[in-house]
């Protein structure tokens, strides 16, 4: 951990937050481990339904553990800011030169995004829901509040979590008329009724606004809904969690002793469940894929106790020996990033061949897969390590 703003001395490493966001990486590489295609070979076991149900995205309201990554990434960037801005600043950098990095970190971010969701299309896809891009859209918006202190960034959630939830109260609630089978609605449960109807998927604020601003940018037909049921003005709600990181961060460069700041996170994480728990029973429902404000508390308490706890085990109490598989993965968890999205088709091709296509069939077959990924990432990221080579951007 870092010393007070205004000393010469560089921040060490925090050894359990990169244990963190290295667990974090490789449980979006296991794609799941499989457990989607291996649950329908056990469609009457309550076991495989519990671990189906946290391995993948959540149909509309709620979230289990798989929901949680995206959540925990944009924390760990609040959390990692606090850090690199105290180191930056004792290096001395100007703040021209800070300035300009942001912007060009933001840019590269939201590039990152909009390469990868275009995939194999005829011409770019210009798409803005890619966790890259999103964090890339409210970065410079968050650097705006480093060191400003607890009530400015407090105050910022206010905002944030007021003026979001206002802009989807406020907009009327799509027509008894409405065709949401058009709209890409499968799933009973993404229509809802009464007040909440006003977050019905792809029939909502941020849905209309992408409707209008997706369409500006040049594509092979007109957009008109995602999916998922994603949209571009999540990094807005989005922008609490990666606040509360945030804040966490310099929480943890602080004077406090190492007990106040676990209490801190603790404390905070409460706070949050309670205003999950009250917005999320009164004000909006809790949906991951429009970042409502109460999923943003929701998640953010969530992700404060899960950090909470390897900060107390990995720091406090000094077990550290056994994260070096998990930091192996956090140190860059860019490149793996990176490495995951435009690699594990082929990975899996070549295990086929040397391997034999036998492994990767049957029940079982998907989690031999998913293993086969993880296994050849980390590899990918030990070799970076010996090598001292960190993709930063």
């Amino acid at each position: 951990m870092s010393t007070p703003s205004g000393s010469t001395t560089l921040p060490e490493r925090l050894v359990s937050l990169d244990a963190y966001r290295g667990l974090t990486m490789l449980f979006m590489a296991s794609s799941g481990f499989g457990i989607a295609q291996i649950a329908k070979a056990h469609p009457d076991s309550s076991f495989w339904e519990l671990l189906h149900y946290n391995t993948s995205h959540a149909a509309w309201i709620g979230g289990g553990a798989w929901d949680m990554i995206q959540p925990s990434f944009m924390f760990m960037v609040g959390m990692a800011l606090a850090f690199s801005s105290s180191r930056r600043n004792a290096e001395g950098q100007e703040q021209r030169k800070l300035f300009l990095h942001t912007l060009w970190r933001a840019f590269v971010l939201v590039a990152l995004g909009v390469f990868l969701t275009t995939g194999t299309g005829k011409q770019p896809v210009f798409g803005f829901h890619n966790v890259l891009a999103q964090i890339g859209l409210g970065y410079a918006f968050l650097t705006l509040l480093v060191g400003r202190g607890w009530k400015v960034q407090l105050g910022a959630i206010g905002v944030i979590a007021i003026a979001t939830w206002s802009a989807f109260a406020l907009t009327p609630i799509a027509g008894p008329a409405t065709d949401y089978k058009a709209l890409g609605v499968t799933d009973p449960g993404q229509v809802l009724g009464g007040f909440w109807g006003h977050w019905n998927m792809n029939a909502n604020f941020a849905a209309a606004c992408d409707q209008w601003f997706l369409n500006l940018f040049p594509r092979e037909t007109p957009f008109v809904f995602d999916k998922g049921g994603y949209q571009t003005l999540n990094f807005v709600p989005a922008l609490i969690t990666m606040i509360l990181g945030l804040m966490a961060g310099e929480n943890l460069r602080s004077v406090k002793t190492s007990g106040e700041k676990l209490g801190w996170l603790l404390k905070v994480g409460g706070i949050c469940l309670v205003l999950a728990l009250l917005t999320g029973t009164t004000l909006c429902p809790v949906i991951k894929k429009l970042w409502t404000p109460s999923w943003a508390f929701y998640s953010g308490a969530v992700v404060l106790w899960v950090f909470a706890l390897f900060y107390w085990f990995i720091d406090i109490k000094g077990y550290k020996a056994w994260t070096f598989p998990l930091v192996v993965v956090g140190m860059n968890s860019i490149a793996i990033y990176l490495a995951y999205q435009l690699t594990k088709g082929w990975i899996i091709a070549i295990g086929r061949t040397w391997l034999g296509s036998g492994l990767f069939e049957g029940t079982y077959g998907p989690l031999m897969q998913s293993l086969l990924v993880l296994a050849a990432l980390w590899t990918f990221c030990y070799w970076l390590w010996k090598r001292k080579v960190f993709i930063r951007i």
